[in-house]
């Protein structure tokens, strides 16, 4: 494929060796497919980050990690690439590895290359099990900062997290559950992608907490709370079990999406002919924005994921002494976007990747 760039900037970003990529660019056997589709997708990372190749000053390279579904880190991808040019006089640019989900040995895998080959920083949303808080602290060893985005690894290494608080976050969400459903009774689902990332599980923890405390109804005729878990957020894994789930119990009137997948949580209950009075959910990715304009989701919390980015970027050069001030958390400011504030855009994803 034509492009401008030269093998070393290529191999540079997709982390190949030199002599891979020549192999690569020009067909020669020996190359494997993954290895080839690598190189694809390294120049296609380039084209969208030129303007930073033809800025002059100091370089740094960040590896984006992610576990997650494709329309969140595709949305996170977005935002970090669209801050890169307001970063100057520092030049920034971005790997990726995004997953939606898959054995853990590969992930722990994924940091360890990384650690290996060298990088500036490394911005991880992972699930915080003792391998990944072991990776992390290898990647520190070799003096690669680490920061944690979204979930955050409190037990490792990681030198900052960027993200809200996810527990008040879920206390927020049982506040408007409450004052959306009044005295009325009726149980609550709530959806999760894994329990093993720890801002999913603060979420859950500050939900539980806020609806004992806020619930009007008392005693007994308190809200039960109906858990699904280990979806990874996907739609195909969240409508068996939320069918599952709607059909054991018919008092189910309002739903807190921690996790996503809400696609297919609408639809089940749609096809069971079921209603629901509250729907509350995380992040303007695209899927919510539709479902925000339709008014099939009553509510989002919504932390900006542009200022996320950039501050994460910031904490890699501190870390990297490229800019003063001591390296420490952000806590980023919750959003509640009903379909009266929604953005009129949908906001920008990267080009859509197979799945």
């Amino acid at each position: 494929m034509s492009h401008p760039f030269r093998v070393r900037e290529i191999a540079a970003q997709a982390g190949l060796s030199e002599a891979t990529v020549d192999r690569a660019l020009h067909n020669r056997p020996g190359v494997r497919a993954s290895t080839a589709r690598q190189v694809q997708q390294a120049i296609a990372d380039l084209e969208r980050q030129q303007t930073q190749l033809r800025l002059g000053g100091r370089t740094f390279m960040v590896d984006l990690v992610m576990q997650a579904p494709e329309r969140f880190s595709s949305a996170v991808r977005a935002a970090l690439e669209a801050e890169l040019p307001s970063l100057q006089p520092a030049i920034i640019r971005s790997r990726f590895h995004l997953r939606e989900t898959g054995p853990l040995d590969q992930l722990v895998d994924t940091l360890d290359r990384i650690a290996a080959r060298g990088s500036h920083g490394v911005l991880l949303k992972a699930p915080d099990v003792p391998e990944i808080t072991a990776a992390v602290r290898r990647l520190v060893a070799r003096g690669i900062p680490v920061v944690t985005l979204v979930t955050d690894l409190p037990t490792s290494a990681r030198i900052a997290y960027v993200g809200i608080d996810n527990r008040a976050a879920g206390a927020t969400a049982a506040y408007l559950i409450n004052q959306w459903l009044g005295d009325r009774p009726g149980n609550v689902l709530v959806t999760l992608s894994s329990g093993s990332f720890r801002g999913e599980e603060e979420r859950e923890i500050g939900f539980r907490a806020a609806m004992r405390a806020t619930s009007p109804l008392p005693g007994r005729a308190g809200r039960k709370l109906v858990d699904i878990t280990e979806t990874d957020g996907l739609d195909d894994t969240m409508r068996g079990l939320v069918r599952e789930a709607l059909t054991r119990d018919p008092d189910i009137v309002a739903v807190y999406s921690i996790g996503g997948g809400n696609r297919a949580t609408l639809d089940s209950f749609d096809e069971l002919g079921r209603a629901y009075a509250v729907f509350i959910a995380h992040d303007l990715d695209e899927d919510n924005t539709r479902l925000l304009g339709a008014g099939r989701i009553s509510a989002v919390l919504h932390h900006d994921l542009n200022q996320d980015m950039r501050r994460a970027c910031h904490i890699v050069m501190q870390a990297n002494r490229a800019l003063p001030g001591g390296v420490h958390s952000w806590p980023s400011s919750i959003q509640i976007v009903t379909p009266h504030n929604a953005p009129t855009v949908l906001p920008r994803t990267a080009e859509p990747r197979g799945r």
